[in-house]
Order: structure tokens, then C-alpha cells, then sequence
């Protein structure tokens, strides 16, 4: 399985918030969509990482495919 560190790109989220005239700590809510529930430790460490002290509002679910096979997509909310 590749590394999941590598497959969630925060610096792009980070990238398209900020562009926008937001940041990851104004995100107020976020889906994050995998394609194997038995990745969800893994991400969960790796979002608490990218997020640290601010706890968005989140929902997890699974999903058969993603776009170009992807394992992970994040969609977040923001307030601008």
C-alpha cells in the first residue's frame, strides 16, 4: 500500500484556503472520503497533524472509488 502521508496533500487544501482568503484554521467542517475504512487510524493521525489544536466538525464515510483511484479525498468548509 503506498504511504498515506504522501496521499494527503494538506499543502493543497492549505493552498486553494489561502487563495480564497482563508486557512486550515478556519475550516469549520470537512468530509473526508476513503476508499478502505481499515485506512481510518492512519488518516485520523494524519488529520490531527495538519489540524492540531483546531477540531473541526467531520464526517468520515466510505466509498467504493474515488477519482482517479484515489485512496483519500478531503472537502472542507471555511469561513473567508
Amino acid at each position: 500500500m503506498p504511504d498515506l502521508c504522501q496521499l494527503i496533500d494538506t499543502a493543497n487544501l492549505k493552498a486553494v484556503l489561502e487563495a480564497a482568503g482563508s486557512s486550515l484554521d478556519k475550516v469549520i467542517k470537512t468530509t473526508i472520503f476513503l476508499d478502505n475504512m481499515d485506512d481510518f487510524c492512519a488518516v485520523n493521525e494524519l488529520y490531527a497533524q495538519a489540524f492540531k489544536d483546531h477540531k473541526p466538525a467531520r464526517s468520515t464515510v466510505a466509498v467504493k472509488t474515488l477519482p482517479k483511484n484515489a485512496l483519500v479525498e478531503i472537502d472542507a468548509v471555511a469561513m473567508i
